[in-house]
């Protein structure tokens, strides 16, 4: 009797899904398509699958384990980009998305030597950087519990929490050997995705390179909600400083919100196309570019390597194609495909699926499908001129120079004597340019030689009608979706 009973909630869930795919076309008074009772079919295999193993196999099985396992088999069979999110993990997925939490505001690490919790780095404004906590702090012990032992990810899990609450630490200060509780209020945490060369005034980024006062350097981390916003911030500062180039900097940029790609390349493109989609189930969408808040008048050096993927690709690609900014480094990685994240179970899980490519503006394609040569079009090539391969040595000497400049203390960065070939290319490019220019719409005018010519502007074009921004078709359905990647 039970196992009937059982049988029958397996067919009637399954006479569901087959209503739910069938329903609309019924109701247009159309012909059941054959595809959909074949649907009903597979769907019935798989209950039938699903019921044999929870029901009989040798062990008993959470059903949760099996459901998330037959998704994974699914999405297996798509492309590497796709994924499911599992309930556990959606919080920190979000998080990295959005670039913003609970917390306390430092970056810690394990000490190799003395296997004690460190702290890296302080945020600049944040509940600890005010608190007194610095970088080479020692983290022995959080809400009373001794951290020896602990992972970072430990550390993480006690520091981040509810905005408002209080966390209290035991910290050694760096070259002091006498344990202080310090109490830090949570708070919300703004991970800064647009950062400068070194920290200057105040303890923020300092968007102009120090030895060549009127280059600014804008390092773009990832594509969050508020990138596009922070680099609009940052150039302003430069403007008022007098800027006269810019170093864009993508190296190491794995992708983020496409719609912050389309703003950010926007900010540098007064017309034409920025990037356009392509999908099996959505119509062809095109972004084009709006003139006002356009910054020009002066050039730009795209600096990428073999690790920028995505959304650096869109707005490297587009600059490039669009003659704004010269592209220096090395070929990028090649993504070239679109993520939508669509709501599961009511929000408590997601689906991260492929459902578009993008394209670049001169329609060029970007993806590295499987099995692609390097003699195929993919990916985003540097200039004529431009490229400089670094060796897997350079680049590790690169990301520790990186990481001790980025640390917040006084006296700021350590000195070095790696010299970065990729952005000493970008500032040649840029000298080259301003030198010939004599001055930009950021410098003073004053000093400009009489005798200086005038770059020749070329005449625009006749302009064409913008393509229409279509909308993604939308089955029926209740999955809710959350937001759009380039990642």
């Amino acid at each position: 009797m039970q196992l009937q009973w059982r049988q029958y909630i397996t067919r009637f869930s399954c006479f569901l899904v087959l209503i739910a795919v069938t329903g609309s076309v019924q109701g247009q008074g159309k012909k059941p398509d054959p595809k959909d009772e074949e649907y009903y079919e597979l769907m019935k295999t798989f209950a039938d699958t699903f019921e044999q193993i929870e029901r009989n196999y040798v062990k008993g099985v959470d059903r949760r384990v099996l459901l998330e396992a037959a998704i994974q088999g699914m999405i297996g069979k798509l492309d590497q980009y796709s994924s499911y999110i599992k309930p556990e993990d959606l919080a920190r997925f979000n998080r990295q998305v959005e670039q913003q939490f609970g917390g306390v505001g430092i970056q810690v690490y394990l000490d190799a030597k003395t296997g004690t919790l460190t702290v890296m780095t302080p945020l600049p404004g944040t509940p600890a950087y005010k608190a007194g906590i610095r970088a080479g702090d020692r983290i022995l012990e959080i809400e009373g519990k001794s951290t020896k032992g602990f992972s970072t990810n430990d550390a993480v899990k006690l520091m981040k929490g509810k905005p408002g609450e209080a966390v209290t630490m035991g910290i050694k200060h760096a070259g002091s050997d006498k344990l202080e509780q310090i109490k830090v209020v949570r708070a919300i945490i703004q991970v800064a995705t647009v950062l400068g060369d070194t920290y200057g005034e105040n303890d923020q980024w300092d968007f102009m390179l120090k030895e060549e006062k009127d280059i600014a350097y804008l390092r773009l981390t990832h594509f969050s909600r508020r990138s596009a916003t922070e680099l609009r911030d940052a150039l302003e500062v430069a403007k008022k400083r007098k800027l006269k180039g810019l170093v864009l900097d993508l190296r190491f940029n794995p992708g983020g919100l496409l719609t912050q790609a389309r703003d950010i390349s926007d900010l540098f493109i007064e017309s034409g196309k920025i990037v356009s989609t392509k999908g099996r189930n959505t119509r062809e969408r095109v972004w084009t570019a709006k003139k006002n808040g356009t910054y020009s008048g002066f050039p730009v050096a795209v600096l990428v390597n073999r690790f920028s993927a995505s959304a650096s690709e869109i707005v490297s690609a587009c600059l490039q194609d669009h003659k704004r900014a010269v592209i220096i480094g090395e070929r990028t990685w090649g993504k070239g495909s679109v993520q939508n994240v669509i709501e599961l179970e009511g929000g408590n899980s997601a689906l991260k699926l492929t459902t578009a490519s993008y394209h670049r503006p001169s329609g060029k394609n970007i993806h590295r499908f499987p099995g692609a040569k390097d003699s195929d079009v993919w990916g985003v090539v540097p200039d004529e001129g431009q490229l400089v391969q670094l060796t897997t040595e350079e680049m590790q000497k690169y990301l520790d120079y990186r990481r001790k400049r980025d640390v917040l203390k006084k006296g700021g960065p350590p000195k070095s004597d790696f010299k970065d070939r990729q952005l000493a290319k970008a500032i040649e490019f840029l000298r080259s340019k301003t030198d010939a220019a004599g001055d930009t719409p950021g410098g003073d005018k004053k000093d400009k030689p009489k005798d200086a010519k005038k770059p020749k502007v070329e005449k625009a074009k006749a302009e064409k009608a913008k393509p229409a921004d279509k909308t993604s078709a939308r089955r029926p359905g209740t999955v809710k979706l959350l937001r759009v990647l380039a990642t």
